[in-house]
């Protein structure tokens, strides 16, 4: 955080300057600039200020005016040992220092939008980078060398004297003044090669104090030239103190902590930028790749790590953090940065050599190398990074995307798939992935071309399956530690084989068949592994066809599989025991004495107990095996569970009994096959719904978390179960009984991130409206407790605009929860210990009021959209009765007589922030009105900013009210005159039929005459409007 000024006076600086411009108050600054009454004008002055004045104008001629500076400064200087014959300049080297230093003194009152000081100071660096390479030029023709002598030039006494000045104004309380005596320090710093060392110890000093100012401006520029003294930090001396007196630590120390803490984002980023890249700051540096800024994250990756160096320094899991932060950042550019840098630098760095032209010169990046892109997935680890949730398909993705060169050298031809490695295979599947996630045809050849037959794939998957396997048996036999690395990558390589077999097309029948006969005989191998399983099942579905014939086949051929897996469990001779005990029963008989060892029955009875309990584990295990492969089956099936009597066989013959088993792991994962058959049952679902419930009350964690995930998916699927109206309420309570305990289970915050994420499917789907879970939940996402659960916070964040957003209901729910929300939070404050900290009531007040605002419902029940007479969009005014109820809440509360003074300061200060709109409903704007007007009258708020705010409130209330009744008298007449032309054209058509009538046959006329005791019709339109109005 920003710290304070320092308030130390400095010595006065007299500098001579025109009476026209803006002198500084002295009575605001520390550092008084005392200017004298302007000389006599020189020729060496009007040349320098003819220079800077075009230099302002634009940055194109900078390098020309640079070089007519110092052509000047050289016929100035006393050093310069060559000066013209006929020079007409009479200065000294002193006279061009003043007049530099006069023009650049100008700059300190022009503020920071200004274009024309940032050119002067860029120009200004040119130059004096420009005459240093000059003086060093010069030196090492006379023979000098640099790195041993100290070299002092009209350059560097120009400098001192540059700095001389401008380091006392660096404490100004002008923040003007400050920042751009703090830019041009930092710039100048920035144009030197070496500086000596009093220059450099007043320089850190100086700029270290202005790394805490409050303006970030200012600490912008402070860091750019800290960050050029930071590769030549010495240690740190004890005379080095800050403004306040404490011992200073080292440059680079505090450049880091700035790093790490500064709240401005530019100010990071310019520190990111000009830190030294060394091993004491690459981490930190690092670091910023989480950083909340996106403009610094991608500095990161479009500048530091491409200017690192190979990356290969880098440790494996930091590269596997870079890639995984880089690719899945929520900026679009960085995640194009990342991408760069993968396929760009890192490919580069594994690649062979780089093509040079004949010259020497780099041309471009290195020539495509299927050995460098091999090295480079090895060097992410792609048997860790691509398995699961690993980020190595996305890193290939991009390397595919931008890189055609590598696309079009790539092929797999028979000797590649004869010796497939983790990498190897892994770049055919991220390449055949990429082809096929393109929503045009136009790698539809690439594709055929090298996409390998159905036929040929099963006979490559099937060779690789049985060495994996002849590997596992092996490893499991000899328990060899060395065996396993070769294991898990035979495993990595099948498994890659099935990724691709899913993206086959199957439409061969022969392929089909020969794929379908392997991936049966594959299933029923106990020893498979659990992903392989996976993925052998869902190829196996994709086989077996979409149809619902095919489904029936697929889950046909799955329970076999079990059966036979299952069948293992008595594979080994169960008569082998009783053929020893036989064995031993007949020596026994045959022998007369008794056995003389007993202690041999003891070892056997050991043995015997072994061989039980190497059983028993074997039998978990293969049930834990058939479980998991139905489990598989399941997350495949779509149709209805009672139409399909292999599923109905499959759940009484397997899950079932392991739901009822006595062993923990076994009944866990039969739970999880239950719900999966809940789901394609309604009737299933209904009666095992409180043994859910059970497992979530009675469990441990994991099976807490368990019965969460399935009630979310069974009420997901099946919402009536709680909707309906012939629904138990018993139900109903129990699963609001849970969700409010799990949202209060900060102990468990694996249980309380599931359930929070449960309850908000369950509440968008709006299968739950429960508004004290609402309440709750609100709560739980401001309480501070749970601040360190980064999943609850991450899925509440999402969920309560989105909730409020998308249905008015909602958003009605929300406003009845929001003063008991206040409540909660006001109380909590005063309950907080010190070291605790809540979310500032300032903020939740703005979030209360933005997501009960209507004016951001997504659909509104009204069209919010009208067009005039122009036929331009016109805005209608939204109904406001959401916040309207919000505010009525809100007054009712602070009548109560349990509500604080600042429980009513918080819910007064909502009340200024309501909506108001003529197109409420009357009766809320009468209700609320009046709730106002109770309020200022028995002086329920005490603070002025409350008063205000009620008045401003009731002040919106009454305007409302009165556009609303004017609205309504508008109506009223409008209708009236519509009604009084009616009745007169009612009227004068009557005249005309008259008339007609008149000249009608005398026997019409006597006709009508007989009907003389009825009304007319205009006594009939007159009655009816009577009775209208």
């Amino acid at each position: 955080m920003p710290g304070r000024v320092s308030v130390r006076s400095s010595t006065a600086t007299r500098i001579s300057r025109k009476s026209s411009t803006q002198t500084l108050n002295s009575r605001r600054t520390t550092t008084a600039i005392v200017i004298p009454e302007e000389t006599s004008s020189t020729r060496l002055r009007t040349q320098i200020c003819a220079i800077f004045s075009d230099a302002q104008k634009s940055n194109a001629g900078h390098r020309k005016l640079a070089t007519k500076l110092r052509k000047i400064q050289e016929s100035c200087s006393l050093e310069t040992a060559n000066l013209p014959a006929k020079s007409d300049l009479i200065f000294g080297e002193d006279d061009f220092i003043v007049e530099v230093t006069r023009c650049i003194i100008r700059l300190m009152c022009v503020k920071k939008g200004e274009s024309v000081g940032d050119r002067i100071i860029r120009f200004l660096e040119l130059f004096l980078r420009y005459a240093s390479d000059k003086d060093a030029a010069a030196a090492t023709e006379a023979g000098i060398d640099l790195s041993q002598v100290a070299l002092e030039t009209s350059t560097t006494r120009l400098v001192s004297h540059l700095l001389s000045v401008l380091l006392p104004l660096l404490g100004s309380k002008e923040k003007t003044v400050r920042y751009r005596a703090t830019q041009v320090v930092a710039h100048t710093v920035n144009s030197l090669d070496s500086i000596d060392d009093e220059t450099y110890h007043l320089l850190r000093m100086s700029l270290l104090r202005r790394i805490r100012d409050k303006e970030s401006t200012i600490r912008v520029q402070a860091v750019l030239g800290l960050g050029r003294l930071a590769g030549n930090e010495e240690d740190c001396t004890q005379e080095d103190v800050d403004s306040e007196g404490e011992e200073s630590n080292g440059l680079l120390d505090r450049l880091l902590d700035i790093l790490q803490n500064d709240p401005s984002a530019e100010v990071r980023r310019s520190l990111l930028v000009n830190l030294p890249l060394a091993p004491g700051t690459l981490p930190y540096l690092l670091e910023r790749a989480r950083d909340l800024d996106p403009a610094t994250r991608r500095a990161l990756y479009s500048k530091i790590l491409p200017a690192l160096g190979d990356f290969r320094h880098l440790s494996l899991s930091m590269r596997e953090k870079l890639l995984r932060w880089g690719l899945r950042d929520r900026d679009e550019n960085v995640r194009r940065a990342t991408g760069r840098l993968f396929r760009e630098r890192w490919i580069d760095d594994c690649a062979g050599t780089q093509v040079i032209d004949d010259d020497g010169s780099n041309t471009g990046p290195k020539a495509p190398s299927v050995d460098g892109l091999l090295e480079l997935l090895e060097r992410i680890d792609v048997l860790n990074s691509a398995a699961g949730n690993g980020v190595a398909l996305e890193a290939m993705k991009e390397f595919w995307n931008g890189r055609p060169d590598y696309r079009d050298m790539v092929t797999f031809d028979d000797p590649f798939w004869d010796r497939l490695t983790p990498e190897s295979i892994f770049m055919a599947r991220s390449l055949i992935s990429f082809y096929q996630e393109e929503q045009d045809d136009k790698y539809e050849p690439l594709l055929e071309e090298k996409m390998p037959e159905v036929t040929k794939l099963a006979f490559i998957l099937q060779r690789y399956t049985n060495d994996l396997i002849e590997r596992i048996r092996y490893t499991n036999a000899s328990s060899d530690q060395g065996g396993d690395e070769d294991t898990i990558e035979q495993e990595f390589i099948v498994e890659q084989l099935l990724h691709i077999a899913k993206t086959l097309d199957y439409t061969d029948e022969v392929g089909r068949r020969k794929m379908f006969a392997l991936l049966r005989e594959i299933l029923s191998i106990a020893e498979l592994p659990e992903e392989v399983t996976r993925l052998v099942v869902d190829v196996l579905r994709n086989v077996s066809g979409k149809e619902a014939a095919g489904e029936r086949e697929f889950c046909g051929v799955v329970l076999e599989a079990v059966a036979e897996v299952h069948d293992t469990i008595t594979l080994e001779d169960p008569t082998m025991d009783n053929e020893d005990e036989s064995f031993h029963s007949a020596r026994s008989e045959l022998s007369d004495t008794p056995p003389t060892k007993p202690k041999v029955v003891e070892k056997d009875e050991a043995d015997n107990s072994e061989i039980e309990e190497t059983k028993a584990i074997k039998e978990i295990m293969i049930n834990l095996k058939c479980l998991h492969i139905a489990q598989c089956m399941l997350e495949n099936v779509e149709g209805s569970l009672q139409q399909n009597v292999h599923l109905v066989t499959m759940l009484n013959n397997l899950v079932v009994p392991a739901v009822r088993s006595h062993e923990a792991p076994i009944r866990e994962r039969g739970l999880a096959c239950l719900g999966l058959c809940c789901l394609l049952d309604k009737a299933l679902a209904d009666e095992n719904l409180t043994l859910f419930l059970h497992c979530y009350n009675k469990g441990h964690d994991a099976l807490q978390v368990s019965a969460i995930h399935v009630l979310c998916d069974i009420l997901a699927t099946h919402p009536t179960l709680l909707t309906s109206e012939t629904a138990d309420p018993g139900l109903q309570k129990s699963i609001s009984k849970i969700f409010a305990k799990a949202l209060k289970g900060i102990h468990t915050p694996d249980v309380q991130c599931a359930a929070t994420t449960a309850l908000c499917k369950l509440m968008l789907l709006s299968i739950i409206r429960d508004e004290d879970l609402l309440k709750q939940a609100v709560i739980c996402y401001f309480d501070p407790s749970t601040r360190e659960n980064a999943g609850v916070i991450q899925a509440l964040a999402y969920f309560l605009p989105v909730y409020c957003y998308s249905r008015r209901e909602n958003m009605e729910r929300m406003a009845s929860v929001a003063a008991a929300v206040m409540q909660n939070q006001v109380d909590l404050a005063d309950e907080l210990e010190a070291d605790e900290e809540l979310v500032g009531i300032g903020t939740i007040v703005n979030m209360l009021v933005d997501w009960t605002d209507a004016r951001k419902l997504v659909v509104q029940d009204e069209t919010p959209v009208s067009w005039g007479e122009a036929g331009k969009r016109e805005g209608k005014a939204v109904n406001g009765d959401i916040h309207l109820s919000l505010a009525a809440c809100l007054l009712e509360r602070c009548f109560v007589h349990s509500c604080t003074r600042e429980e009513k300061k918080a819910l007064i200060s909502m009340l200024g922030k309501i909506y108001v709109t003529s197109n409420s409903s009357a009766e809320k704007l009468e209700e609320v009105y009046d709730l106002a007007t109770d309020a200022i009258d028995s002086k329920v708020a005490i603070e002025a900013v409350s008063r205000n705010a009620l008045a401003k409130l009731h002040m919106a209330l009454g305007k409302a009210m009165g556009e609303a009744g004017k609205a309504r008298t508008g109506s009223e007449d409008s209708h009236d005159q519509t009604t009084t032309e009616d009745v007169q054209d009612a009227m004068s058509t009557l005249g005309s039929k008259e008339t007609i009538g008149h000249e009608k046959k005398a026997d019409v006329r006597e006709a009508d005459s007989g009907e003389e005791g009825k009304d007319t019709l205009l006594d009939q339109l007159l009655d009816e409007e009577e009775e209208e109005l």
